[in-house]
């Protein structure tokens, strides 16, 4: 370009010729006053956790302190909200406060999973004043439909404690550090056969801090059978030795398959399909490492193996506050899975890479039609040698890189709590990932990833005082994004594009939603019944009448 980097050139000049626009830096900031259609919810409830939004439904769920929420999606300040109160009792928090945890935050019910169970029912688990119960919740009638089952094996006791659960065919699988004295755990509670991780003669988590979970069906086109599979995402207890950096926590996946059932003498009612590796996020020319991971956004592709997983990160030192964003692939977790395993040594103290002979069929693997072809149908008639194997070498060498080798987005004095991205087609046809990422001060940053970098093109300030984003849904359907924290729900447009007046104001936003028409800023979403090019957008030509 003739232009130099920090200069911005724009041309809005409605005449004839070839128009182009090209922005190289932009960002609006926005208060609660000054947001078009910002809605809210707020309760005598606190600690909004959970949502589940469905694509069909016209509800809203959000789970909280003692309560869970039917909001109405497309106006979740409307009084028609329905509401389950679900707390512990007074005897329950007695005995919490007993066992020395606060009477003030921690001894009450926080609804920790809200999840679809089946056609007419939810699942919601409550940590329950450090008793955790779970319940179903007849959907249509919202109520809970059935008496409160123990929910030990599958909710943590605390509000804090890391977590991530999914419900996926009506079987359970939830990760997480249980109570005051287990080990963190990935399970499969409902139903039979219930499975976990092992702990001994090798700990496959150490001191893990959940912060997802994912399925990719990667058995929808696989050539060769395999099955699909269960990601799971936290920050552990590092176990490598390296020469080049030197940290106590680092950020994992770890996968299972969904047919695993276990082996039958080995690893009974443990998985045989757990593996575990590193992900990296740094600045690489400094060296210098993001090892702690917050949260984590799965962007699903046309095909699984298009699978994107967006990751923010954060630094292991409390007092520096600093954020970190990437981006990896699914393709390059799937390519460390299939690497050299790493060995303990010195009673687990140390870890190496293993050199030596790999039994057949190879140890962490699916099912496949491979396999069956040779009589092995489940896991449980796996050979001994090899669920040996598993057990002794959950952890694999090669670290998982961005894709793009390096953060789209570093922000020194910021940090991010949660995220959530969405895909737009821009006037271009070009595809753009847009992120929308919430802070521990209450501020919601919109950016769009482009050629490896990823701009911050607006940032809101979501309350009047300061508070914690504590979860972001997006809702294509209606065109919204939910923001949980501490005191409610919080409803904005994914775009607000009618704030912009001017074609300069307009262009200059950078938002791929929005683009001129020659009269206004409109969201190039709902003008379906508009030609692309009579629109002008960031990076588009278009000749003008």
């Amino acid at each position: 370009s003739i232009f130099p980097s920090n200069v911005i050139f724009l041309f809005c000049h409605l005449r004839s010729g070839v128009t182009f626009i090209k922005i190289l830096s932009s960002s609006h900031l926005l208060f609660p006053s000054g947001l078009e259609g910002y809605r809210r919810f707020e309760s005598s409830a606190v600690n909004y956790s959970t949502m589940l939004l469905e694509a069909d439904s016209e509800r809203l769920y959000v789970g909280a302190r003692g309560a869970v929420f039917a909001l109405n999606a497309s106006d979740i300040s409307a009084s028609s909200a329905l509401t389950i109160e679900w707390e512990a009792s007074t005897e329950q928090k007695l005995q919490c406060v007993l066992k020395g945890k606060d009477n003030k935050t921690e001894c009450f019910n926080h609804i920790r999973l809200l999840q679809r169970f089946n056609s007419t029912h939810l699942y919601m688990c409550g940590t329950h004043a450090y008793m955790p119960l779970c319940a179903y919740v007849d959907e249509k009638r919202f109520i809970i439909s059935s008496q409160p089952e123990e929910g030990k094996d599958k909710c943590p006791y605390g509000p804090i404690t890391g977590y991530t659960a999914l419900i996926l065919d009506q079987q359970i699988y939830t990760a997480s550090r249980y109570d005051f004295w287990s080990f963190p755990d990935i399970r499969r509670n409902a139903p039979t056969p219930a499975l976990k991780t092992e702990n001994a003669p090798t700990r496959w988590l150490n001191e893990a801090d959940f912060v997802g979970s994912a399925l990719v069906r990667e058995s929808l086109g696989s050539s060769n059978g395999d099955d699909d599979k269960i990601y799971f995402f936290f920050t552990e207890k590092s176990q490598e030795q390296s020469t080049t950096y030197s940290h106590s926590r680092v950020a994992r996946v770890a996968r299972i398959c969904k047919g695993d059932r276990g082996g039958h003498l080995t690893l009974q009612k443990r998985w045989t399909s757990f593996l575990k590796t590193r992900l990296t996020c740094s600045l690489p020319e400094y060296d210098f490492h993001f090892n702690m991971l917050r949260s984590i956004f799965v962007m699903h592709g046309l095909t699984p193996q298009d699978t994107l997983f967006y990751g923010i990160f954060g630094l292991e030192w409390k007092n520096v506050k600093a954020s970190a964003l990437c981006r990896f692939s699914l393709s390059e977790v799937q390519e460390a899975f299939r690497g050299p395993y790493m060995e303990s040594q010195d009673s687990g103290s140390t870890w190496k890479e293993y050199v030596g002979k790999i039994p057949e069929p190879r140890p962490g693997t699916c099912i496949t039609g491979k396999l069956k072809a040779k009589g092995i149908n489940v896991s449980t008639s796996l050979p001994d040698e090899v669920l040996d194997f598993v057990r002794r070498h959950p952890l694999m060498s090669h670290q998982v890189q961005p894709a793009d080798r390096r953060p789209l987005l570093f922000r020194r004095t910021t940090d991010y709590t949660h995220m959530a991205a969405t895909v737009v087609q821009g006037v271009d046809e070009q595809m753009y990932h847009v992120l929308y990422m919430g802070t521990d001060e209450g501020w919601l940053h919109k950016a769009v990833a482009i050629k490896g970098q990823l701009h911050i093109i607006e940032e809101l300030q979501l309350f009047e005082e300061p508070e914690p984003v504590t979860n972001i849904l997006l809702s294509t359907e209606r065109t919204s994004v939910y923001i949980n924290s501490p005191s409610g729900v919080v409803q904005l447009p994914l775009s607000n594009c009618e704030r912009y007046t001017s074609c300069y104001d307009c262009i200059f936003s950078r938002d791929p939603h929005c683009a001129w028409s020659g009269a206004e800023c409109v969201d190039v979403m709902t003008q379906s019944n508009s030609p692309a090019q009579d629109y002008l957008q960031v990076g588009s030509r278009r000749r003008m009448k």
